[in-house]
């Protein structure tokens, strides 16, 4: 008696419904464990590829799957039959646990991360890998380095730390007892950003100066980070300085991260005028983004991309002549603005936008391309983003947490990571904070008044 295969089923997950589409980037983060006792079996490959396969089949289908565009639209297409797995690499280095950590926080992608194919996601481009891995043992069995390269057209930042401590945690419970086929996860591994129509308020309406339109003939270079040299340097924000922050942002009625936007962009703002006088009456750009799941009342657990940027522009003077107070209103009144009728009012206004771009690709003319504003040219930039929430150093994989976990680098004028140390708990102020900032190579933070007060670390 034969039995026939169970027949296949498709499934789609749009997403063209959110800035997903903006991003088709990959994005890269190192995870360094270190092995103290030199134990054999430490992150044994085929127990991570075990582990990996396991999640997205089992969880994260999507994950495994294919993306596949139709005109105007993008989905992600899965099968119960086919999986697109995500590629696990190996290597072995002869080098010591302080070379290769040096390797890291010298943010040496291109031995340590795997290499990603184009992201952008085309008919004719169809097996783009959602997530690629690449582990690297060393021959003292000191340590191990995880590099991982994820599609942002599928995840945030949000849904991707929740997505990796997910994968560590099935991965030492497989560690445990190999033969388990039911995991408990630590976050709800749920995909698809739902329809946001019903945040729609036709009596408002948005101006969106968190992206720029640019002739597409210039759009590369526009994306180019410039001719001057793109350096990055840590800060770091003591638990002292911390409680200080937190003391002047009940005062200034802001929250914490406000305030320390605040102290970022004014310092900033005030180094560049100070280092180039004719700047003053030019454009000084502040934009961050933000994670409106709450706001618009979306679950934290969705994965796709909604997170958008918003902004706040003035000149270079007005800036420098503005007290911290006035400047914490500014910012937090970009990042208030996020309700959920400018969300649905940013991405209506991203999909119109995308329609005339693929109107004037199928005519052959050359028309205005979507870009977010912080990586076209400015006087003075200060963008800021903020992981100091996410579940970072709790990715354990059955051999303990890590020692450290880079952030990528992003060579572009005035961006800013704000990034948890690994004994910081989640948002709480027990463990000093770093900053990762990248300039030109010339300025000097600690000519800043504001930003002397932070231990620039050796990066």
């Amino acid at each position: 008696m034969t039995t026939d295969a169970p027949e296949s089923t498709e499934t789609r997950y749009s997403i063209s419904n959110n800035v997903s589409y903006l991003y088709q980037v990959y994005c890269s983060y190192m995870l360094v464990y270190k092995n103290d006792t030199k134990s054999d079996g430490f992150f044994d490959p085929e127990l991570l590829k075990k582990s990996l396969n396991t999640l997205v089949r089992k969880y994260y289908k999507p994950v495994a799957g294919w993306f596949q565009v139709s005109g105007e639209d993008i989905d992600v297409v899965f099968y119960s039959d086919k999986f697109n797995d995500p590629p696990v690499s190996t290597q072995t280095l002869n080098m010591d646990y302080e070379t290769v950590s040096r390797h890291v926080r010298d943010s040496n992608i291109d031995l340590l991360v795997p290499t990603a194919p184009s992201g952008v996601i085309k008919p004719e481009n169809p097996n783009i890998p959602m997530f690629l891995v690449k582990a690297t043992y060393l021959e003292s069995n000191e340590a191990v380095v995880l590099g991982v390269n994820y599609h942002h057209s599928l995840m945030d930042g949000t849904a991707f730390w929740m997505f990796m401590a997910n994968w560590s945690a099935l991965c030492k419970q497989l560690h445990g007892q190999s033969d388990l086929t039911e995991f408990d996860l630590p976050y709800p591994p749920t995909f698809g950003f739902p329809d946001i129509s019903h945040l729609h308020d036709p009596s408002k309406t948005f101006e969106h100066p968190e992206y720029s339109l640019v002739d597409a003939d210039q759009c590369f270079k526009e994306f180019q980070p410039g001719a001057e040299k793109i350096v990055e340097t840590v800060l770091e924000i003591s638990v002292e300085q911390q409680q200080a922050l937190r003391q002047q942002a009940r005062k200034f009625g802001v929250s914490f991260t406000e305030m320390l936007c605040a102290v970022l962009w004014k310092g900033i703002n005030g180094l560049r005028l100070q280092l180039n006088p004719e700047i003053a009456s030019k454009s000084s750009l502040y934009s961050c983004a933000v994670n409106p799941r709450a706001r618009a009342g979306v679950s934290s657990n969705l994965c796709a991309s909604p997170v958008i940027n918003t902004s706040c522009e003035r000149t270079v003077s007005e800036i420098a002549a503005l007290d911290l107070r006035d400047i914490t209103q500014l910012v937090h009144e970009a990042i208030d603005k996020c309700t959920g009728d400018y969300l649905f009012s940013s991405f209506d206004f991203l999909h119109q936008q995308r329609k005339q771009e693929l109107y004037d690709e199928r005519n052959n003319q050359i028309g205005k391309k979507l870009m977010l504003v912080y990586v076209c040219r400015k006087p003075v930039k200060c963008t800021v983003s903020s992981s100091r929430t996410f579940p970072i150093y709790s990715t354990d994989y059955g051999f303990g947490a890590p020692e450290y976990v880079r952030p990528p680098f992003l060579p572009f004028d005035g961006c800013m990571r704000i990034w948890p140390t690994p004994l910081y708990d989640a948002g709480s102020s027990n463990a000093p904070l770093h900053v990762y900032v990248s300039l030109p190579e010339h300025v000097d933070l600690s000519r800043s008044p504001l930003l002397a007060q932070f231990k620039c670390c050796a990066n």
